[in-house]
């Protein structure tokens, strides 16, 4: 682990990326999309197909960061307790005891969310936004940094409740793993043949760092047009006639947000609007509702790209 005090922030990131990258093959895009949403102090969302390496990157998120980690298998018959924890009366003292569920960590992953009840989904709506649990009228605090790895498997719809508009707001990143063409797979073959990378690798920072880099990160320069910029990108997808329900205010500050620590992991001190261009479609993309497309996340990124597309871009001197 790097004991550098004045780390830079894309030093950070690349030290992360480079980490992952010995567990996750040909993946760096998407590394770096979590990377910003870890910076910016988010929880991320993973839609792909069984077997594609979500949980192995969530683990290997945790792992890098030196953080406490948990997984839980969401199924129908998970209960909220069964994330947030319970009060147990203990006969012998007389008095109930808290016992805390697996939410009390700094990486959480969520596995097939999906799966689980809405009611269940919902336990999880304080946590992911107040940084907080309330159990029996008492408000617990979580630890910080408090990550949500969430997946979720597009192909089975069996068995599966749709994530409700509320929660899918809470996640700042929603991307993918894509395919792996021959080269990645073979890579994968020859980095597996042998061990398991996620045994062997170590941390490159703590907790610590990383809560620093998410405050440097809100000092990232925003000059008033991009400011100007991302809100009409959001304005854009609640007159979208294509849509039912546009982007919510708090898509506005993920946006925002996740262009200071993409701008920050470039290595530059403001905010360009190809950053902007670039994270849209991943920040805003689950967080609209088409007509005739509901849950189909490759369609709502395809609106936002065109949504994008048709925006005037700044010409000012945003560095100023």
């Amino acid at each position: 682990m790097t004991e550098n005090k004045e780390l830079k922030t894309e030093t950070l990131a690349k030290l992360l990326s480079d980490n992952v990258s010995r567990v996750i093959v040909d993946k760096e895009e998407q590394i770096k999309l979590i990377i910003t949403g870890l910076l910016a102090g988010g929880h991320i969302l993973i839609e792909d197909n069984p077997g594609t390496g979500k949980t192995m990157l969530a683990k290997a998120f945790a792992k890098s960061i030196n953080v406490p980690f948990k997984r839980v298998q969401f199924t129908p018959d998970l209960m909220p307790s069964d994330i947030t924890g319970l009060n147990i009366y203990n006969q012998k003292k007389g008095e109930f005891n808290l016992v805390k569920g697996p939410v009390f960590t700094s990486v959480l992953l969520a596995d097939e969310i999906n799966r689980a009840t809405p009611r269940t989904q919902s336990s999880l709506l304080e946590a992911m936004e107040e940084k907080q649990v309330t159990i029996d009228g008492e408000s617990l605090k979580l630890p910080e940094p408090f990550v949500v790895f969430a997946t979720e498997n597009p192909v089975e719809t069996s068995g599966t409740y749709p994530l409700p508009e509320a929660e899918l707001d809470r996640f700042i990143i929603k991307l993918s793993m894509g395919e792996n063409d021959k080269n990645a797979e073979l890579g994968i073959i020859e980095r597996y043949i042998n061990d398991m990378p996620i045994d062997s690798i170590s941390s490159v920072c703590d907790a610590g760092e990383i809560i620093k880099h998410r405050e440097k990160i809100k000092r990232v320069f925003v000059h008033d047009c991009i400011r100007s910029y991302i809100v009409d990108i959001v304005l854009a997808t609640r007159k979208n006639s294509e849509l039912n329900m546009g982007v919510s205010t708090r898509g506005t500050l993920a946006l925002l947000r996740c262009s200071q620590a993409f701008a920050a992991i470039e290595g530059r001190g403001y905010v360009a609007p190809d950053d902007v261009r670039y994270l849209a479609p991943y920040v805003l993309g689950h967080r609209i509702l088409a007509f005739g497309g509901a849950g189909d996340f490759k369609h709502n990124r395809n609106i936002i790209e065109k949504i994008v597309e048709g925006i005037e871009v700044p010409v000012e001197d945003w560095k100023a």
